[in-house]
């Protein structure tokens, strides 16, 4: 930043940077969360894309669209971010390495967090199509998370999520656009044998589903064992990330609610769908009397039950899904 212009020249120029780059600042948010798996990284990413562009501002030519060169700052933001931290494991989920694989490397693990789903798209169109489309890009999604180097799932969200042409998501990467081809193909090939595996995940038909997860509400809220359990399959698994244990089978979740969980028969839920699935935001009765942001339950559902709940108890992740802190009537 050149130190010699005058106080008016630069608030003006302040001023000119604030109003052309702000309306793209919800839109940003959500590649970095598309690209990180990460409510809190993409909040701190896209203030560095900020501080980045406004540094840069100055040798801004105009060469590309405002647009694509703040997607460019924010990409390899990104990617950088990525290949510092490495990538984030699924709860068990689409053929990932075991919980513990970074405990054991003598890194303390960077669970993959719910995510809201208006990351998803929300397109005013066909209703079926919206959630077929959803559903694909879930799935497409997780396993990019999981599985895809850092580049090819940029080139993947910029390509089949944005929708941009090749030659746009080469000059973004810098590359070429038979390079961009040839990460897009290798990264369908890795999803295509990776999403195989989730097509065992039924959706059960809107009313059953509705009962079960009333259900599901009654027993944690007034704490009744009996009924969890009629409504979980045998072998049902139970997860607390960011421990890597893992409780398998619906007496083994059964006791450890009964006797660990602070929030089982005194908890207030709210229903909820993150990452695609069923979920419920569980709030914590509080020494002052008032239920608070606890943990979030993403479920798992089956045409057998309950396959799986995943219980991400970071009241952090309230904010980035649009709920409350603190529970309302």
């Amino acid at each position: 930043m050149d130190r010699a212009r005058p106080a008016p020249a630069l608030a003006e120029e302040v001023g000119d940077f604030a109003s052309l780059t702000d309306p793209f600042r919800r839109e940003l948010l959500l590649h970095c969360r598309r690209i990180l798996g990460s409510v809190d990284e993409a909040e701190d990413l896209v203030q560095e894309t900020y501080l980045r562009a406004w540094r840069a501002y100055q040798d801004f030519e105009g060469r590309s669209s405002l647009r694509s060169w703040l997607y460019r700052i924010a990409t390899n933001a990104c990617l950088n971010a990525i290949e510092t931290r490495g990538r984030r494991p699924m709860p068990t989920g689409l053929g990932g390495p075991p919980p513990g694989a970074d405990e054991a490397a003598g890194r303390e693990p960077t669970w993959l967090e719910p995510i809201a789903d208006v990351l998803f798209g929300t397109a005013a169109e066909d209703p079926a199509k919206v959630v077929m489309s959803r559903a694909t890009m879930r799935l497409a999604l997780a396993a990019a998370w999981q599985h895809l180097p850092p580049r090819q799932r940029a080139v993947l969200i910029l390509r089949e999520v944005l929708n941009w042409q090749a030659s746009e998501v080469a000059e973004l990467l810098g590359t070429t656009s038979t390079a961009v081809h040839s990460m897009l193909q290798r990264a369908r090939t890795q999803l295509s044998q990776v999403t195989m595996a989730a097509d065992d995940v039924a959706e059960p038909a809107d009313r059953r589903q509705r009962h079960l997860l009333d259900q599901y509400v009654t027993a944690f809220e007034v704490g009744d064992l009996t009924l969890l359990m009629q409504l979980l399959t045998e072998d049902a698994v139970c997860e607390l990330p960011p421990d890597p244990a893992v409780l398998a089978g619906r007496e083994e979740i059964a006791r450890f609610l009964g006797t660990e969980c602070p929030a089982f028969g005194t908890c207030k839920l709210v229903r909820c769908t993150v990452d695609g699935r069923p979920a419920f935001a569980t709030y914590m009765l509080g020494e002052d009397g008032a239920h608070h942001a606890y943990s979030v339950e993403v479920l798992t559902i089956t045409e057998t039950g309950i396959a799986r709940i995943v219980s991400h108890q970071k009241p952090g992740l309230f904010g980035g899904l649009g709920l409350p802190t603190r529970f309302t009537a």
